[in-house]
């Protein structure tokens, strides 16, 4: 017999058998096996779930009840997650705080509770169908400034990582897919205690206008410059950054790394990538006037926007097992909650903090960003 033959069979004879006494299954199961040639057990799991096909009975779903399954939920989420540039779920978890109370309408009260109690791994689970991924590589235009060498040495262990003050700066081109030609850079700094950063454009990398915007980022950092480690481009490694750090009252530390060691530099690497590549691109800025427009736009909303309401990690260590090595982070925090917690920070330059927190709207900074970054991509592209 055909196994189609088979099939239309048991069909046949499946209601029958349900139907039946127990002798009366019995006589239908031995002429079921003998034409089939089924084993009895086997022919019996047949005959059973041709009866369940056609007579489904709902069974109550297992499992507690889901608790994150309001889409208003979900809305939120994914509103506070774009807008803040697609953070993973840790750093999302604690800058909900920042900009919930920001947000464009009233959220109800159960909700609210239910989004200070969310973990990451449940945000994860929910935003899964909508992440997007993407990856990106740019150019390097840093050309040794060798001269200077032997006179500034390489940063090693001297510094003290646990204090505010202590920099790292590096420049980012925005060329296009040419270096040839004169273009936008964007002088871009970090504070490897606390994370706060700053940046300012310049039109090209000359000595003097470089010189310039580290004069503008210093008297901007709510703390003394203390130390300054870079990478060995002649914008920075020259006689007016050397005198400008150590022919002063408190000479700062002017440190560099080693050639052709980019992770020397590992903070302000990341930065450049979260802070600058992944909001301006990889355009080239060829027009002039655009170094006015991201002065404008670096120290006003965008400085506020990632030091006071952007949250990352800090390494604390790393462990090594066997062959393995372990690294371990802090909680995320943004900039201002590690100044904040620093007990190197004045309570005035604290309090004068927190005043301008209470100020600020991260959906209002966002926005305002977003504006002037359009308008600068205008006038990259040609757009009328």
């Amino acid at each position: 017999m055909s196994p189609l033959s088979k099939a239309e069979y048991r069909t046949t004879i499946a209601p029958r058998y349900q139907k039946s006494s127990k002798r009366e299954k019995s006589i239908i199961l031995d002429e079921f096996c003998l034409v089939c040639s089924y084993n009895r057990k086997y022919a019996i799991r047949l005959l059973n779930s041709e009866i369940k096909k056609k007579n489904p009975i709902k069974q109550k779903k297992r499992g507690r009840k889901k608790t994150y399954d309001d889409p208003l939920i979900l809305d939120i989420t994914k509103n506070i997650w774009s807008k803040t540039n697609l953070p993973c779920s840790k750093r999302l978890k604690q800058l909900m705080p920042l900009w919930i109370p920001h947000y464009d309408y009233e959220i109800p009260p159960h909700i609210l509770k239910l989004l200070s109690t969310i973990s990451p791994a449940t945000m994860d689970r929910l935003m899964a169908p909508i992440r997007a991924k993407f990856n990106k590589t740019g150019l390097a235009t840093t050309k040794p400034g060798s001269i200077l060498k032997k006179h500034i040495p390489i940063k090693t262990v001297q510094w003290d990582e646990t204090k505010p003050g202590f920099i790292e700066a590096d420049t980012v081109a925005h060329c296009g897919t040419s270096t040839a030609g004169s273009f936008a850079y964007t002088i871009n700094c970090v504070d490897i205690a606390t994370q706060w950063t700053q940046q300012r454009a310049t039109w090209g990398k000359g000595e003097q206008g470089v010189l310039n915007a580290i004069k503008d980022i210093e008297s901007n950092f709510p703390f003394n410059l203390k130390g300054f480690d870079c990478d060995n481009g002649s914008e920075f490694l020259n006689w007016h950054l050397v005198r400008y750090f150590t022919k002063r009252k408190h000479p700062v530390q002017f440190t560099r790394s080693r050639a052709y060691h980019k992770n020397d530099n590992a903070h302000i690497e990341n930065k450049n990538w979260t802070h600058i590549r992944q909001y301006l691109g990889y355009q080239r800025f060829e027009n002039e006037q655009l170094v006015a427009m991201l002065n404008n736009l670096y120290t006003n909303e965008w400085n506020l926007y990632f030091n006071f309401f952007i949250p990352s990690f800090k390494l604390i260590r790393k462990d090594r097992h066997g062959s393995k090595i372990k690294k371990i982070h802090d909680k995320p925090k943004t900039p201002f909650q590690r100044l904040c917690e620093s007990h190197e920070i004045s309570e005035d330059v604290k309090q004068q903090l927190n005043t301008l927190f209470n100020t600020l709207n991260p959906f209002e900074l966002q926005k305002q960003m977003h504006l002037k970054i359009k308008a600068i991509l205008k006038i990259v592209n040609n757009e009328k």
